[in-house]
């Protein structure tokens, strides 16, 4: 078995630059790669790490989700299915889930293993998680255990290919939780090997496995022959390898995609958003011969906030007010107008589409200027003009400009302050803004991710609004321990209509996930967390 620092010498030398064909060529105007099976990507923002105890952001959650597994895995419609666990069972009124591992997922090759073939079993699993909730790592996943996972015993291991997770109380969003990034198998050699430098030695069980990184240049990974997941009989993945650059400028990667030179752009920048899409969000005309557009709900809602505590005799604390403020402004043309029909009305709550226990029935507010104003004369407001300040940063000031011009309608005038989104973070936090602008986007595929918000045993954040129900508070309790997905699909849409009636929040849009791909690119499926799974890709 070659040395990895061989590898990287060799991919390095200018006279092997075309090893394994997936560097990139360019002759003339368009892309001439080595090997059309690789599949080329951008990061603007870069890579921080490839240790999947640190992949909190999009760039290292795509990058560890191509070279690591967890012991379950999400499917397109974000449903838990087995990965190196190939079945679990949930006992002991659900504090305890028991996990039984695949015999034949094997690690990337690495000189940490002095040239053997490595197995992965239930004591790298306890190793890997053990990891993310010891201090010493710091990881800012380390969260999804806190307050979760017995005390004493969390993680146990009975045989090679049996782990146990015992929980301090019935929690059942745990299994999403375990399919997040942070959990991915590690094996202990390669962490004592490296120390911090595993940031860039990642060794993993995934698809794929890191051939090089040049930092700030390119990233390439291959395929992975010994990967153990098939589809049709056919060994995952399908390509040879992935490509990652690092165009810093938007304008720049969307010239390079053009060009050929990138298959997949996620999300569009609004400089040239216009260029793109029509006013409906659909690919224009002389674009859709060449590009592919798809789009999934994002499991995103934007929102505004209500401070709940404070003053009582505050506008604000009438729950007419806020109702009135939900009722007086179109969804609609902000979605249209402003963001070319990416997004749809969030007139069905706070929890958005794409979560299984989503549900269209479910009535929230939509515009109607008539009952808004209806519900300010309730509250003393039908001869004076009502004033706001909305707390909001650049990105979303032209929003909040025209949310103030509808609400001038009903008699709602709304000044705009404009902070720096670090320091509305701290001040939402601190409980020194009364109306806000935020976002939320889930964690982990389940509609308790956006429940927490509100449930008044936690602090900010995710309570910016100090909301406090006892009602909402014993509904929430007992749909965490609730281990039947329809019942507790119901106590969800209970807490959806608590927060429609209370209002406590505007909520504006449901976001969307677009994805720009070439024509050549097939069995790409998109998703409502933006995970980026590649081993099932095909390129024609």
């Amino acid at each position: 078995m070659f040395h990895r620092y061989t590898y990287i010498y060799q991919l390095l030398s200018l006279t092997l630059c075309g090893l394994m064909g997936l560097l990139l060529q360019s002759c003339g105007e368009g892309r001439q790669p080595f090997d059309p099976q690789v599949f080329h990507y951008n990061q603007a923002a870069g890579i921080a790490s490839l240790d999947p105890a640190f992949a909190r952001d999009q760039s290292g959650i795509w990058a560890c989700d191509a070279l690591y597994n967890g012991l379950v895995q999400l499917d397109d419609s974000l449903q838990v299915r087995p990965c190196i666990a190939y079945r679990w069972d949930i006992s002991d009124s659900g504090r305890t889930y028991i996990f039984h591992l695949r015999g034949d997922v094997v690690f990337h090759g690495d000189s940490c293993f002095h040239g053997q073939e490595r197995h992965a079993t239930a004591y790298d699993v306890l190793y890997s998680l053990s990891r993310i909730a010891d201090p010493h790592t710091a990881s800012p996943g380390a969260w999804i255990f806190h307050d979760r996972v017995d005390s004493v015993q969390p993680f146990e291991v009975r045989d090679d290919s049996t782990f146990v997770l015992h929980l301090l109380r019935p929690f059942r969003p745990m299994l999403g939780i375990l399919t997040m990034q942070y959990c991915s198998v590690i094996p202990r050699e390669a962490v004592e090997m490296y120390g911090p430098d595993f940031r860039s030695h990642p060794v993993g069980t995934g698809p794929f496995y890191l051939k090089v990184w040049r930092e700030g240049s390119a990233m390439i990974l291959a395929r992975n022959e010994k990967y153990f997941e098939f589809e049709n009989g056919e060994r995952l993945p399908h390509i040879k390898g992935v490509r990652v650059s690092f165009i810093g400028n938007k304008k720049t990667e969307f010239v390079a995609f053009k060009q050929g030179k990138l298959d997949l752009i996620s999300g569009i920048d609004a400089s040239f958003q216009d260029e793109v899409l029509d006013e409906n969000g659909a690919l224009k005309k002389d674009l859709a011969d060449h590009y592919d557009l798809s789009k999934v709900p994002y499991l995103n809602t934007e929102y505004l906030g209500f401070l709940m505590t404070g003053d009582s005799t505050l506008p604000l604390h009438d729950v007419r007010v806020r109702q009135a403020i939900n009722y007086g402004f179109d969804r609609s043309e902000l979605i249209r107008y402003l963001r070319n029909g990416i997004g749809r009305p969030a007139e069905q709550g706070f929890t958005p589409p794409g979560l299984p226990s989503f549900d269209a029935e479910i009535k929230g507010y939509h515009y109607d200027a008539q009952k808004a104003q209806s519900l300010l004369n309730r509250a003393g407001y039908g001869k004076k003009t009502l004033s706001l300040t909305l707390y909001t940063n650049d990105t979303y000031k032209e929003m909040a400009l025209m949310l103030s011009k509808q609400l001038e309608k009903v008699n709602i005038r709304l000044k705009v302050e404009v902070t720096e989104p670090a320091i509305l973070r701290q001040r939402m936090s601190q409980g020194q803004v009364a109306f806000f602008r935020g976002s939320w986007i889930a964690d982990y595929p389940d509609a308790e991710s956006y429940f927490t918000v509100f449930y008044s045993g936690n602090t900010a954040p995710p309570n910016y609004t100090r909301f406090h129900n006892a009602e909402y508070d014993h509904i929430y309790e007992r749909s965490l321990a609730e281990n039947n997905d329809s019942l507790r699909y119901a106590l969800y849409h209970q807490l959806e209509r608590i927060i429609i009636k209370e209002a406590p929040i505007v909520p504006l849009y449901y976001d969307e996930v677009l994805r720009f791909t070439q024509k050549r690119v097939k069995g790409l499926r998109p998703n409502g967390l933006n995970l980026l799974d590649l081993k099932r890709v095909r390129l024609e």
